[in-house]
């Protein structure tokens, strides 16, 4: 099948866009390949502190001869997603050695929780983490012992953070190794309709805490389709991935074969083979179109149109949202997982997953057939993994759906376009998921009501105060002011506002959770409020326009009277300490725009190099 016109048009796009940023990458990364393994450039003193503890690894390492893996794991015992990882360096070594190299925890990075900062001021330090994972990253990688690498990720901003760091060192071939999801829990929808009720004040703490506990109960990842599990799709889609290592649960002898499986094949594409497969040709603007094809296709989390501009960048790799627009418009919408869906990943994966959508849109021309780590090429990572006694083996996704209510063929999908839109109009620019939005709620002209904070917002429906349609104006979230954080705390009360019978959105330079419901929300407005964007310019009773499907956006205020008012600046003394909050404002100093990925490190990277 030939590639979709609007697929092939975007890619040629980005490539001529990102021509000499891409082309100055790239020579870098060329730079830093060497002949022979990597610790071979180290003199006798900084070898023999590379190796002083490996044990068994040591007379491997002293003798200069074959591959060295770096590790790089996001491990705690915490946190349900990243408990898994306790035990894979040991597998990963034991591997290394048997099939004559080595592998070394070069490094861990911080792995915090969205779903435990939810509403916290732990929150305003979510989106930074993933710069300190880059960073964590690459200083786990630049004691230069090593010829590839295996990430070990899975969560929100863990796996962009990773790639960002990773990509910095993109001569080195690399490839991600998730822990995969919990078994499921309770249904989503039953969870949704608890917080529903507790946020009416008809369900009491231990209620909800005895739902919340039953859907999040075990190790291994959240089941519904947030940004965590929009994370291992991209990593499919991307070719990062080995075969189906998406939604293999943690603790099973088939995640445990899938590890070896990447261990096994990252010391097979060093620079020491005659496979190499180096990270930076890999992230190519391809692989960039598919990830936001995939995204679009699945109803994936809004917090990648800021992550995957993010992680295009560190590739030398230009994107906007008028790419992801574009690629979503042409892209339908195959998958109905929680939250645009009562499905969690589980039951999608047995409706026929990743691999079944994978082949659905290569078909269809909408994905590029890239090569991918594995040594084959993107079709081939539309198969599912599965076990022949101990052997691994894949095999093709069934040829017809296992559940036409949770996965359908490119003939048949939910909807003629992704979830995915970009907003534009004299408010500035924004995105919204729409794949969870009913056809109905997809445009509101209502009059603003104002909020400084998300806590502002709930104290007023906790008062009886927000009546009639309105739209919910959130500004000062945004990264500049207090590092972007998720406000998820307004689904449940948002929801139970429209069940009422109210026309109802929301409008924030904020983010919401990649777990974003079925009320309209145009979020990552640009530019923010700190910026002294238009959303600082709004006052009560302002009447806002919003149409997805449109893509418009806009206050209807007499154009003489909007632009002579004075913005309205937050506050922003109380995000500034607190929690940690003070040891981050050199990131809020540095930041850019959600468009460009909110990345501290990138955008000041940029500005030094005059790019």
């Amino acid at each position: 099948m030939p590639l979709h016109p609007v697929i092939e048009r975007v890619t040629a796009r980005i490539a001529e866009r990102s021509a000499i940023p891409r082309a100055a990458y790239l020579a870098r990364m060329e730079s830093m390949r060497r002949d022979g393994p990597a610790r071979t450039a180290l003199g006798c003193g900084n070898l023999a502190h590379g190796f002083a503890a490996t044990g068994p690894d040591k007379p491997f390492l002293r003798g200069r001869t074959g591959a060295n893996i770096a590790i790089v794991t996001s491990y705690n015992d915490m946190l349900s997603a990243h408990q898994p990882f306790e035990q894979y360096p040991a597998l990963i070594r034991a591997i290394a050695r048997a099939n004559g190299g080595s592998a070394q925890v070069a490094g861990g990075v911080p792995a915090m929780c969205d779903g435990v900062t939810q509403g916290r001021f732990g929150m305003e330090l979510s989106l930074f983490s993933r710069d300190a994972v880059a960073l964590s990253t690459a200083v786990a990688l630049s004691h230069d012992m090593f010829d590839g690498m295996l990430l070990l990720g899975i969560c929100d901003k863990i796996v962009p953070g990773l790639l960002i760091g990773a990509l910095s060192f993109g001569h080195l071939p690399c490839i991600l190794v998730p822990a995969g999801p919990m078994p499921s829990g309770i249904p989503n929808k039953e969870k949704a309709a608890v917080r529903q009720r507790h946020a009416q004040g008809l369900a009491s703490d231990e209620e909800l805490l005895d739902a919340e506990a039953a859907s999040y109960h075990s190790p291994g990842t959240c089941t519904f389709y947030g940004t965590a599990n929009s994370n291992q799709m991209l990593m499919e889609v991307m070719g990062l991935h080995m075969p189906g290592t998406a939604f293999v649960n943690p603790n099973t002898a088939l995640r445990d074969a899938l590890t070896v499986a990447a261990a096994e094949r990252v010391l097979r594409i060093t620079a020491l083979g005659d496979a190499y497969a180096p990270l930076a040709r890999q992230v190519d603007e391809r692989a960039i179109v598919n990830a936001m094809v995939g995204l679009a296709a699945t109803g994936g989390s809004t917090n990648h149109a800021i992550h995957l501009v993010a992680i295009a960048r560190a590739a030398g790799l230009r994107i906007d949202w008028d790419d992801l627009d574009e690629l979503s418009r042409a892209a339908p919408l195959l998958a109905r997982i929680y939250p645009n869906g009562s499905a969690d990943v589980n039951q999608f994966e047995g409706a026929g997953g990743l691999a079944f959508v994978i082949r659905e849109l290569l078909d269809g021309g909408l994905l590029h057939d890239i090569p991918a780590v594995h040594g084959g090429r993107l079709r081939d990572q539309a198969r599912q993994p599965w076990l022949d006694g101990t052997t691994l083996r894949w095999r093709d996704p069934p040829a017809a759906t296992r559940d036409p209510s949770i996965v359908r063929p490119l003939a048949e999908p939910f909807d003629a376009e992704g979830g995915l839109r970009r907003l534009q109009g004299n408010l500035g620019r924004a995105i919204v998921k729409i794949s969870a939005v009913a056809p109905e709620r997809r445009r509101i002209t209502a009059p603003a009501r104002i909020f400084e904070t998300q806590e502002a917002l709930l104290d007023a429906f906790r008062a009886g105060l927000l009546e009639g349609d309105f739209v919910a104006v959130v500004r000062g979230q945004g990264p500049k002011a207090n590092g972007m954080p998720e406000l998820h705390k307004l689904t449940p009360t948002l929801s139970v506002l429209q069940e009422r019978g109210q026309k109802v959105a929301l409008l924030t330079d904020g983010r919401m959770s990649g777990a974003s419901g079925t009320v309209l929300a145009a979020i990552h407005l640009t530019p923010e409020a700190a910026d002294g964007g238009p959303i600082a310019r709004l006052r009560a009773g302002d009447m806002i326009r919003i149409d997805s499907d449109a893509g418009a956006m806009d206050v209807l205020v007499d154009s003489g009277e909007w632009a002579a008012r004075e913005p309205h600046l937050p506050n922003l003394a109380a995000s500034r300490t607190g929690m940690g909050r003070e040891l981050f404002a050199l990131m809020r100093a540095q930041v850019g725009s959600a468009e460009e990925g909110a990345c501290a490190l990138l955008d000041a990277s940029d500005r030094e190099l005059g790019a």
